[in-house]
């Protein structure tokens, strides 16, 4: 690999190969057209070719491919022209300025493109993409080098184009998305934010810039009326309640044609190299760690929300030099630096490491005690400590569904501790820096089979101002625990086959084992920690129509063999 990077260098200084410096190009060259893929199918493709006034590069450059549902070009509301490459919330201006041609194309189904949709990120996209780089490659704007990146939805459609092994995908840039799709969409049986809204009209596509070619937009129009018969999204997901669920849709068990880690070996085996990126307010991120852990890839987490570029980071800078290495051949030293970058919240900086976070952190158990229900605990009441109570009991409480309405896009929880059960800490009396995966032990009962479970980590500061740092869901008929067919870091794993579903009898006492979200931080000494425990959470878009009646009365234990508790992930 040290020889090829030298022969693309030297290629470079003789005008064979490609610019190396960031920010040489001022300019850009855009062109769109129809390319058919292996059906015969046409998707829209936009091309971005860097350039200084209006002289474009004419050498071969390497190629960033993104494959989105959003459209590549469309007029906003005002009438004006919005283009995914010319933004750097992927870096993709900034890659062009660097010496990169970049294509976006629009998936079938979408924006420009034709045809309609079989399913969400399946096995048709996934070829689609694999066709499209393989053209880009051949191109004679092109050096034969192609990267993909993507968050989100076009972090899916990058993982999935990877998982096809094209011969010309060389390093791909993986943004929010996940590894297990059922275990993501469906986590612990449940559907919540997550690609369950409802799909977009046709005058959304319409939208769309046409083509080049397409001077009267006759083209789009027919592209958009193809887009008819798309599966509907939300339906499709909601159809299927276990792993192997046959879809109406689809007609087979379509959970596990769209999970990636099925498909991990053929990644591996061409050697693309993997970067995954996450932020710590944001739920696919505990699927990005699993990500960077099953194909030993780079990982990074800022501390913000869904897609957000880390903020006091250079984000742009780090996707250039990671790409100029794996496309270009330049040695910048990004392959020698540490695997994991990740912020520290508290500490309010970024901790650089060769371990994934939480590989080095040790679980330990705070217990549930006396206490319970309602409103925050008070400082002294010691209903969430290290050490077990003494005493076995009980708390119960009746699953409220009348919740504050949510966000359209609340990627992230609210405090919940007035709709079900709560344990506080006392005031820590030392800062503790809690890196990893918090996981919830308890032995519950419920007086219904099919209730649910939602768990909440808080921390209240010294004002008393509450926010969630962590959260996680489990059908508690879906909780027998199974071994994950991929590497889970050792964390619990429900594999939600129909044959493995235990609904509870109405007096059983069930264990039950629920991973949260990860986090990254320091909690100060004077917060404290709350634990709740709810049976529902008001970003189920479907809540209405999972609510039982009369709702299901969930209880606790506490103490005992079996005492119920919460393992946080103390940084060694």
């Amino acid at each position: 690999m040290a020889m090829l990077f030298r022969l693309v260098a030297v290629l470079a200084m003789f005008g064979l190969g490609v610019p190396a410096a960031a920010g040489e190009y001022t300019d850009y060259s855009r062109s769109s057209l129809y390319v058919p893929v292996r059906d015969g199918t046409r998707l829209a493709v936009n091309i971005y070719r860097p350039a200084n006034g209006n002289v474009v590069e004419r050498r071969k450059l390497p190629v960033i491919f993104v494959f989105t549902p959003y459209r590549a070009r469309y007029f906003d509301k005002d009438g004006l022209v919005r283009e995914i490459a010319l933004s750097d919330r992927l870096a993709l201006r900034s890659l062009i300025r660097a010496g990169y041609v970049v294509a976006v194309a629009d998936i079938r189904g979408k924006g420009a493109s034709f045809g309609h949709r079989r399913g969400f990120q399946d096995r048709t996209e996934a070829r689609d993409g694999y066709d499209l780089v393989e053209w880009l490659a051949r191109q004679d704007f092109s050096t034969g080098a192609v990267g993909m990146l993507g968050c989100s939805y076009l972090g899916g459609t990058t993982m999935h184009t990877a998982t096809t092994a094209p011969p010309s995908l060389k390093a791909v840039f993986v943004g929010a998305t996940d590894l297990d799709k059922y275990s993501f969409v469906r986590n612990g049986g449940i559907t919540a934010q997550f690609n369950t809204r409802p799909d977009e009209p046709l005058e959304v596509d319409l939208a769309s810039v046409p083509v080049d070619a397409d001077s009267d937009g006759a083209m789009l129009r027919a592209a958009v009326a193809e887009h008819r018969a798309n599966t509907p999204m939300a339906p499709l997901w909601y159809s299927m309640p276990y792993r192997d669920s046959v879809s109406e849709f689809t007609g087979n068990a379509f959970w596990e044609e769209v999970a990636p880690y099925r498909y991990l070996d053929a990644i591996r085996q061409a050697g693309i190299a993997t970067y995954f990126w996450s932020n710590w307010r944001d739920e696919p991120t505990g699927q990005a760690i699993l990500g960077a852990a099953n194909l030993d890839g780079k990982f990074l987490a800022g501390p913000g929300n869904h897609c957000v570029p880390p903020a006091d980071f250079d984000f742009t800078g780090e996707v250039v030099r990671y790409f100029d290495h794996h496309l270009k051949g330049v040695e910048n030293g990004i392959d020698r630096e540490p695997r994991a970058i990740y912020w520290v919240e508290g500490a309010d900086t970024y901790e650089r490491s060769d371990q994934l976070p939480g590989i080095q952190s040790r679980p330990v158990p705070f217990f549930l005690a006396t206490g319970g229900g309602g409103a925050v605990q008070s400082a002294n009441d010691g209903a969430l400590g290290l050490a077990p109570p003494n005493l076995v009991g009980s708390d119960a409480f009746t699953v409220d569904y009348d919740l504050p309405s949510a966000e359209y896009f609340a990627f992230w929880p609210r405090p919940m501790d007035a709709h079900g059960l709560s344990y506080t800490t006392a005031p820590l009396d030392r800062d503790i820096k809690l890196v990893g995966f918090p996981v919830a032990r308890l032995t519950v009962r419920t007086s219904h089979p099919d209730a649910d479970l939602w768990v909440y980590l808080d921390r209240i500061d010294a004002e008393g101002e509450a926010e969630v740092v962590s959260f996680g869901r489990l059908k508690i008929s879906h909780r027998k625990l199974s071994q994950a067919p991929f590497e889970n870091l050792g964390l619990p794993y429900h594999s939600g086959l129909e044959a493995d579903i235990q609904p509870p009898d109405a007096d059983e006492w069930v264990p039950v084992s629920i991973s949260l979200t990860p986090l990254s931080r320091v909690v100060s000494a004077g917060t404290r920690l709350r634990f709740t425990v709810t049976g529902a959470d008001p970003r189920q878009r479907n809540l209405d129509d999972v609510k039982i009646d009369p709702p299901p009365v969930i209880a606790v234990r506490r103490g005992g063999l079996d005492a119920s508790r919460l393992e946080l992930p103390l940084a060694r």
